[in-house]
Order: structure tokens, then C-alpha cells, then sequence
């Protein structure tokens, strides 16, 4: 195993490794703005798109663990390395592809290579910086990173979209990975963990499994139906998975997730408050821009550009929580944000059933603000439950449940726009003695889209004009309903957060077995 680099004569590593991280969250945030192009370039409906978002989150959120072990078991800058020629091979595809099918399937191989881009980055920051003021200045240049690219995403996924069109946001990764991999390949040492076991196969199985059927449940419910034979197939044989995964972890001698570590309310609260945030506040990143998009009329750029406030919020904020943690302990402190985010989310939804620009704005920023408190004190709250030697096994559930949060809020508010949107434009069509013709549901799922107009191009002329307004008047009255959904999420979750955690600190368990030990 080679020895950890000197971090005073290798600053590219750090600039290295914070760049890949800041690929992944550039890459998960921008593509939101150009999901209307997407629909009217390959003719998708809601659910089509949705899997286009969903695909890639639910790829990434499921391997995030195993791959933590593959890059310990196999070095890190060579899972580095693979990582980065994934990501790279599934840009070509998003951007050539020629179906939303091969789109979605591309979408999860970019999955993939995204779980092996962050997991092996963070190691190797993680093994190179081992003092205390190293430590802080490395995790520095990472959060200013991370903080810019999350930032920059939707204006530069509208700018791209406008002038250059969609599938350029997937092209332009390729010589982007090709820089990264140079700068791998030159300034970052291969390290690996030499006490790393094998790789939890039948936990990664059922958790990425169960997951899965759970999402294909919710997201294909807006077409077969919710109590449909179908949906509640999928959705037993995903909590049944989930179920399965209890025991497979509680068998193993060094699991995947040490499942004993549920057993402290602190660490369940903090681990609650993370999924309640991407529930309710990261997942914002996704349907604001469609909701911009279809219930004004913006282009891509106006959309990437009314994102600004809610983006900037997430970043300056961060400084105004870590000057409250001064004040208040960190379990209220959170509780607050979230606080902030549902009511920010009320008032969007206030916003979105008035059709008012400014009171949009203005919820945008308040939920902006709860999230960016949000952002690095639930990943701290997480962290300080658990003695440092375990810091590497809870970052992996902490990213997973953030990840996890964001997917499963996508399938299910995602339902809700569809469900809502669908039955108002009945109820319109109905009230003025219209007779939908026989593709009404196909038009719903593609107006939810941002591909309402071409889809009522078959639709009488006479029609047309109010099948396109009472689409964009259901839809809104869809997204209010979506943000109260939301907004109670963050409502729930902020009570947990601070009855939770403001008990004292349990002792959690030891680790199963000592590291080094095999199975």
C-alpha cells in the first residue's frame, strides 16, 4: 500500500478530489431545468422523466455503501479511475440517446460511476489529511466547492439547454472526466484498507432491490393505477426486501450497516432530520424549475435564473447556522431550519394557487435558507453520535438517507402532480361539456412534463385553447397540493428532530468485530 501523500506538496490532490465530488453534485442538480426540453425532444410523459432523475438517485443512493468497500478492498485511486471512465462512457449515452429509454439506462450507469466518484473521493481525502488543521482546511476547500457547483447548476443547465440544447449538459462531461482523470492519474496515490473485508453482497442486494421496487411502485402508479395489482406487487415485494435486509445485516460479522446504532434516539433523530430534509427541502431543487417552467412560461435560462435566490440561500446560510450553534444546541437548531423550510413550502404553495411571481420568490428563500442551515449540521449531527472509528460506516448511511430522502419524495410528490393535474383537467373538461378524447392521460403526463403544448396538437382547435389553459391552471393547483405535502414532511420531521434529540447521548454498541477481521 502506498504511503498518504504529503499534503503541503500535493494541493492538486485536494483540488482533484473536491472537483470529482462537485462533478457529482453539478451533475445531479443540473439536469432539473432541462427536463421539459427533454420531453418535447423525445416525446416522454411525466413518468418517463421522472426516471430520468429517479434512475440516476436511485443508482447512486443504493451503491453508495458497497462501493465504499469496493474502494477500500481495491484501492481507491484505481476505483477513482473506473469511476471516472463510467461516468464518462454513461455522458455519451445521455447525450446520443435516441429513446428516453436508453436515456434512463444511461442515467444508472452514471449512477454507478457517481457512487464510486464520491465514495473513493472522500477516502482519499479522508486518508491523505490526517491532522486537525489539515482536516479543516481540506473539508473547507471541499464544502466551497461543493457549495459552488450546487449553486451554479441551474443557471448553467438553462444556459446550456437554451443555447446549445439538452444533450449538451451530458457531452460536456466528457472532457471534463478526461481532466479529472489526467489529474488522478498524476497527483493521487493509491491507498486501500488492508483490514477491509469482502463486499456485503446480500445486503447490497436487498437494500438496492427493495428500493428500487419501491420507486418503480410509486412512479409507475401514475399509470397502472395505485390499488393496481401491479403497483401493489411491486410495492410488497419491496418492503419485503427491505424486511429481508434486518436479518442479512444482523448475520453478518462486518455489515454493511451496523443496524445497532438505531438503537440510540439521538442517532435515529439526526438520521430522521436528514431524511426529512431531502424530502422536503433538497427535492425542491428538482420541481421548482419544472413548476417555473409550466406554470409561467419560463425559458430554461429564466427558470436556471429565478433558482439563484433558492441556490444562494443554501450557500450563505451554512455561516448563519454555525454562528446559532453558538446559542442554541444543535437539535433545536435544526428543528428551526426545518421549521423554516415548511414554512417556506406554505408559502410557495399559497404562491402556486394565486399564480403570484414574487410570493414564489419569496418561499423559495426562506425554504433556501432552512436547507442551507440544514445542509452541514444534519451530516454533523450524524457524525458526532458515534465514536470516530465509525465515522466511515455512518457518512455511508448519511449520504444514502439523503439520497435516498430526495428519490423517494421525487416518486412521491411526482404522484401527486400527476394525480391532482389529471383530475382538475377532468373536472374543467367535464364542467364545460368536453369530451377528452382517448389520449387525455397521455396529455396529463406530458403537460406535467413541460411538453403540454405539443401534446394537445391532435386535440379540435376549438378545444384547444382550454385544454391548454385548464392543464396550466390544474397543474398549478397539482403543485400547491404537492408543497403542503412537503411542507408537512418538514413539519413532522422537526418535532422528531428535537424530541429526539434532545435526550441524553446513549453509549452505542461496539463495532461487531474489531477492523481487519474477516467474515
Amino acid at each position: 500500500m502506498a504511503s498518504p501523500p504529503d499534503s503541503r506538496t500535493s494541493p492538486l490532490l485536494l483540488v482533484t478530489c473536491s472537483a470529482v465530488c462537485a462533478l457529482i453534485t453539478l451533475d445531479t442538480n443540473i439536469v432539473a431545468v432541462s427536463l421539459p426540453s427533454i420531453a418535447r425532444s423525445l416525446q416522454a410523459g411525466f413518468s418517463d422523466i421522472e426516471w430520468v432523475v429517479s434512475s440516476y438517485m436511485l443508482a447512486f443512493a443504493s451503491l453508495l455503501l458497497p462501493a465504499g468497500g469496493i474502494a477500500d478492498l481495491f484501492g481507491r485511486r484505481r476505483t477513482l479511475l473506473v469511476g471516472l471512465g463510467v461516468f464518462a462512457v454513461a455522458s455519451l449515452f445521455c447525450g446520443a440517446a435516441w429513446s428516453i429509454e436508453i436515456l434512463q439506462w444511461a442515467r444508472v450507469m452514471k449512477g454507478v460511476g457517481a457512487a464510486l466518484l464520491l465514495t473513493s473521493a472522500l477516502a482519499v481525502i479522508g486518508h491523505t489529511y490526517r491532522t486537525e488543521h489539515e482536516r479543516t482546511h481540506a473539508w473547507a476547500i471541499w464544502g466551497t466547492c461543493m457549495g459552488v457547483s450546487a449553486t451554479m447548476a441551474p443557471l448553467l443547465g438553462g444556459t446550456i439547454t437554451q443555447l446549445m440544447g439538452w444533450r449538451w449538459i451530458f457531452l460536456l462531461n466528457l472532457p471534463v472526466c478526461l481532466i479529472l482523470g489526467t489529474l488522478v492519474w498524476r497527483h493521487v496515490d493509491e491507498s486501500r484498507d488492508v483490514g477491509a473485508a469482502r463486499i456485503d453482497f446480500w445486503g447490497g442486494l436487498t437494500f438496492s432491490g427493495g428500493l428500487c421496487c419501491l420507486i418503480w411502485a410509486m412512479i409507475g402508479a401514475n399509470l397502472a393505477g395505485w390499488t393496481s395489482t401491479v403497483t401493489l406487487g411491486r410495492a410488497g415485494a419491496g418492503l419485503l426486501l427491505l424486511a429481508l435486509f434486518i436479518p442479512v445485516e444482523l448475520l453478518q460479522q462486518r455489515p454493511m450497516i451496523d443496524l445497532r446504532l438505531f438503537r440510540a434516539p439521538r442517532f435515529v433523530g439526526a438520521v430522521q432530520s436528514m431524511f426529512g430534509y431531502a424530502a422536503s427541502a433538497q427535492v425542491m431543487m428538482t420541481f421548482l424549475p419544472l413548476y417555473l417552467q409550466n406554470a409561467f412560461s419560463y425559458s430554461a435560462i429564466s427558470a436556471g435564473l429565478a433558482m439563484l435566490p433558492f441556490a444562494l440561500a443554501m450557500m450563505v446560510f451554512p455561516r448563519v447556522g454555525a454562528a446559532l450553534t453558538r446559542f442554541m444546541p444543535l437539535h433545536g437548531l435544526m428543528s428551526l431550519a426545518l421549521g423554516m423550510v415548511c414554512t417556506g413550502n406554505v408559502m410557495v404553495a399559497i404562491a402556486a394557487a394565486m399564480s403570484s411571481h414574487w410570493l414564489v420568490l419569496a418561499g423559495m428563500i426562506v425554504t433556501g435558507s432552512g436547507a442551507g442551515i440544514l445542509n452541514g449540521n444534519t451530516q454533523k449531527a450524524i457524525v458526532r453520535c458515534v465514536p470516530p472509528e465509525r465515522s466511515g460506516m455512518v457518512s455511508g448511511i448519511s449520504t444514502t438517507t439523503r439520497f435516498a430522502g430526495i428519490v423517494l419524495a421525487i416518486a412521491c410528490l411526482g404522484g401527486i402532480l400527476v394525480q391532482h393535474t389529471g383530475s382538475r383537467f377532468g373536472d374543467a373538461l367535464n364542467a364545460a361539456q368536453i369530451t377528452p378524447p382517448s389520449n387525455a392521460g397521455e396529455v396529463v403526463q406530458r403537460a406535467v412534463a413541460g411538453d403540454g403544448l405539443q401534446a394537445l396538437q391532435s386535440w379540435p382547435a376549438e378545444t384547444r385553447v382550454f385544454a391548454e389553459h385548464a392543464l396550466q391552471s390544474g397543474f398549478a393547483r397539482a403543485f400547491a397540493a404537492a408543497m403542503l405535502i412537503a411542507a408537512l414532511v418538514a413539519a413532522i420531521s422537526a418535532v422528531l428532530t428535537y424530541v429526539l434529540g434532545r435526550g441524553e447521548p446513549r453509549e452505542l454498541p461496539q463495532p461487531a468485530l474489531a477492523a481487519g477481521a474477516g467474515r
